[in-house]
């Protein structure tokens, strides 16, 4: 539930943006993914490239881990050069449908949500 401060109206408890960012994580990472394989310091600096997607590697690593489970991801180690192993991840056929289908029902959602805010976004057009 979305709960806005009585106070002045304008501050909110995080927890809508919370939930809509923990909802969208799984296709974050599927389309990180989608054109190379890289290992898990790689998927977070391209997520933290994306303001708002920012996350620590305690949460990271078992999406990783649900993903590779759920059969989207394969991964293995391999020997770096210098330093230690570094696990590389990769989507798989079903990784790649199901990012497909994923970013379809973003793109639908996201469409309509888009038509239902249009008088809002006209609105705070107006009074700026």
């Amino acid at each position: 539930m979305y709960v806005v401060n009585q106070c002045n109206g304008s501050e909110r408890d995080g927890r809508w943006e919370s939930q809509l960012r923990k909802g969208s994580l799984d296709l974050a990472i599927l389309a990180v993914l989608w054109k190379r394989q890289l290992y898990g310091l790689e998927i977070l600096r391209n997520l933290q490239e994306a303001p708002g997607l920012e996350l620590a590697e305690g949460t990271l690593y078992p999406i990783l881990t649900r993903l590779k489970q759920e059969g989207m991801l394969n991964s293995k180690w391999v020997e770096a050069e210098t330093g230690h192993p570094r696990k590389y991840y990769w989507l798989t056929p079903a990784g790649r449908k199901a990012a497909r289908n994923m970013a379809d029902t973003w793109n639908a959602l996201s469409r309509s949500l888009s038509a239902l805010l249009a008088p809002v976004e006209d609105q705070l057009k107006e009074t700026s």
